[in-house]
């Protein structure tokens, strides 16, 4: 009986060129590095995006993250349940629709935000200054190009 499985030569191929492996390795390690630099704060780097999204002038509806943040509705209303526990997001009604509800920070989380940012913007300057050959809005406009970017 024959072996069924593709060749190894297929498994390096796969190894070399498939973006999806490529880019989740580079995600990992990427959210590794800010969950670290968030760690100090009581924040991962989730919360943090979750929360700066937060960070506009009027709070948005859940609707309004999801393409921004790539999620599903479900789990980020998950993702939210911790934030809120801890007092640094809160869900208030909207007052165009009430069957609607918006989302925004409290003092405690602006303070939290603020506070974590400098870990933020030392990591992020880390991660860019390791892109020798890329220029950094380059690769941001390319990766949003693949996500079909979101709307602020």
């Amino acid at each position: 009986m024959q072996d069924p499985s593709p060749p190894f030569s297929t498994t390096l191929e796969v190894r070399d060129r498939c973006i999806c492996l490529h880019s989740l390795r580079a995600a990992r390690v990427i959210a590794r590095l800010f969950d670290d630099a968030f760690r100090p704060h009581g924040l991962t780097n989730g919360q943090f995006s979750l929360m700066m999204s937060l960070n506009r002038p009027d709070p948005p509806r859940i609707t309004d993250l999801v393409p921004l943040l790539g999620m599903d509705r479900t789990t980020l209303t998950a993702a939210l349940k911790p934030l809120q526990a801890r007092g640094l997001v809160r869900v208030e009604a909207d007052s165009a629709d009430r069957r609607g509800r918006r989302l925004a920070l409290t003092e405690d989380g602006r303070a939290a935000l603020t506070a974590a940012l400098p870990a933020w913007r030392s990591t992020q300057d880390r991660i860019e200054d390791r892109l020798t050959d890329l220029v950094p809005d380059a690769l941001r406009a390319a990766l949003d190009d693949i996500a079909g970017r979101g709307a602020v």
